[in-house]
């Protein structure tokens, strides 16, 4: 065979091959006290939210000690659309709370340091929200913003 059609065929067959591979969905890192996890979507839906995968098996686990920060990175698809971080966490006296990061821009930042009150307080599970295009009527009559795309990580003290 002639060596030109050989690298031509080559390259066609790894032009095949390249154009078959479905893109990743996105993967979004938690970080606390010198460990890392990646975790990929238990959601994750095309912009309209028509198209929506599920993978409640996605839920990872990092071990975060009390008072430790938790950083939390999301990539480029993440940080180009409006998104923010809920978190579950149990007060000195046992009670459950909650709270949430602002939402942020499109663009405005990869990163967020979730730090709980010093006295005490255990994180216990952290969501990082994506928001979609989707808009829905809110109970106050204002919209509300659908949820296309959120990382689930459960914390635990030891």
């Amino acid at each position: 065979m002639h060596r030109g059609l050989k690298s031509l065929l080559a390259a066609a067959g790894v032009a095949l091959v390249a154009g078959c591979a479905a893109p990743s969905e996105p993967q979004v890192t938690f970080y606390s006290h010198g460990r890392s996890v990646q975790v990929a979507p238990a959601q994750y839906c095309d912009p309209t939210g028509e198209d929506c995968t599920t993978s409640p098996d996605a839920v990872r686990d990092l071990r975060v000690p009390p008072r430790a920060p938790l950083q939390v990175s999301v990539p480029g698809e993440v940080a180009e659309t409006p998104w923010q971080v809920v978190f579950l966490y149990r007060g000195v006296n046992g009670e459950e709370l909650d709270g949430r990061s602002p939402v942020f821009a499109p663009g405005e930042r990869h990163a967020y340091t979730l730090q709980l009150p010093p006295d005490g307080a255990h994180l216990e599970h952290v969501e990082v929200q994506q928001f979609s295009a989707v808009l829905t009527q809110g109970v106050d009559g204002g919209v509300d913003f659908g949820i296309g795309g959120s990382w689930v990580l459960d914390v635990h003290q030891r």
